[in-house]
């Protein structure tokens, strides 16, 4: 889990440190805001394509092998996004790291689920998900001190993504000799507690339904969780990309000032993410941890809309909407696995991630254009607040009857 942790802190920083090289890489480049939505959004259409087959690999050949081309092609991808110089340009290296990266996140998801029992994966996956908001907390003061580098006569902003794109170049290889695939091959576990672990995931597998891949991928209750994610990350991913422009132009603050605020709202996130796994675990509760994080991101974001005169209340509200994201997440990512087969459910996360991470590229791109044509950040919030409130009252729909022999569960 530590190596996992860092691995996912390394992809987050080199997905959103655009949000912070954007503070002036739009301004050196005359990027217009739909410019630099639609760069920033269009990472998700690469991701989108190649996201099913990824994750079925991790399942059906080698999560360490496969992580570990993830990690090394997206590495050069990142760095090469900081030799850009137009707007075409940014939009096929954002595109390529999105195709480099399809399937990272989905894939450690059922990697997840080979070696922690369904009680314990709540804990697992905040544990997991919390790399992302403390690669915001690093990211914000290490683009605080990079952006205001000008070396041989680049720009820090180019630094910044040069710089961040290296570390997953390294622990790419570091992942071949690393990462043991399956608790059965962990030769650093006792011998019993191979066995014990390997007894207790094989009891749960044959418990579960054992449907094919594609009949899953055209299951109704799997095509809700991905339309209730693309609702939840369009806001989520939205919020990332801009959050740091939204409190340069709403204050007279400084590009490094800028860059550690933009920190505080996933300093907030990081504790209650831990904190909501560790009670979705304790009750067993999935579906209501997941709609109550988003019914309140959804009332943060409303009351954004009444406040960007304000901007320590803008922050104060936009870390409560952060913290709705986040927290959402381990309540929604074992569920799956709770009706699914082994192949069946790394085809229906990968299909739920695929389809979710358009969200990706609907929120940055949703606030570019509406901040283009009305001058401010008011309507794009109330877009990003609906998208939220939709998600969590999805869930709402979502049935986890218990599964029988031949049949999944239903969607009332």
């Amino acid at each position: 889990m530590p190596f996992l942790f860092v691995l996912y802190i390394v992809a987050n920083l080199d997905r959103s440190n655009v949000g912070l090289a954007g503070l002036r890489m739009s301004r050196e480049l005359g990027f217009s805001d739909t410019v630099f939505g639609l760069g920033g959004g269009i990472f998700f259409i690469g991701y989108f394509l190649l996201e099913i087959p990824g994750t079925v690999l991790v399942e059906v050949w080698s999560a360490r092998k496969w992580i570990a081309r993830i990690m090394l092609t997206w590495g050069f991808v990142a760095s090469a996004t900081g030799t850009i110089h137009t707007a075409h340009q940014f939009y096929w290296l954002r595109f390529l790291l999105g195709v480099a990266e399809a399937g990272f996140f989905p894939g450690l998801i059922v990697y997840l689920s080979h070696w922690y029992r369904p009680e314990d994966r709540g804990k697992a996956v905040a544990m997991f998900m919390a790399a992302i908001p403390a690669a915001q907390m690093l990211g914000g003061p290490l683009a605080a001190m990079l952006l205001r580098a000008h070396w041989w006569g680049y720009d820090g902003w180019r630094w910044l993504l040069l710089l961040e794109g290296l570390p997953a170049i390294l622990l790419g290889v570091a992942t071949l000799f690393y990462l043991t695939d399956r608790p059965e091959q962990a030769r650093w576990l006792p011998r019993e507690e191979r066995e014990w672990l390997a007894g207790e995931l094989a009891r749960e597998r044959s418990a579960r339904v054992h449907s094919s891949p594609w009949k899953a991928l055209r299951n109704p209750h799997v095509l809700l969780l991905a339309v209730i994610l693309l609702l939840g990350l369009a806001p989520n991913y939205g919020l990332s990309l801009w959050l740091p422009q939204m409190v340069q132009r709403l204050s007279v603050f400084g590009v490094s000032k800028v860059s550690l605020i933009a920190a505080i709202p996933y300093l907030c996130a990081l504790p209650l993410l831990l904190i909501t796994g560790w009670h979705s675990d304790r009750t067993g509760e999935r579906k209501w941890h997941t709609a109550i994080p988003r019914l309140i991101s959804g009332a943060a974001l409303t009351g954004c809309f009444f406040s960007t005169e304000h901007v320590w209340l803008m922050v104060f509200l936009l870390s409560l909407a952060t913290v709705g994201f986040y927290c959402a997440h381990p309540g929604f990512w074992p569920l799956p696995n709770l009706f699914l087969g082994r192949s069946a459910a790394a085809a229906s996360i990968g299909l739920i991630n695929s389809f979710g991470n358009l969200g990706g590229f609907l929120g940055p791109y949703a606030i570019g254009w509406l901040s283009a044509r009305t001058g401010d950040f008011r309507a794009s919030m109330l877009v990003l607040a609906l998208c939220a409130y939709g998600s969590g009252l999805l869930v709402s729909r979502v049935r986890l009857a218990r599964a029988t022999p031949g049949k999944l569960p239903a969607v009332s």
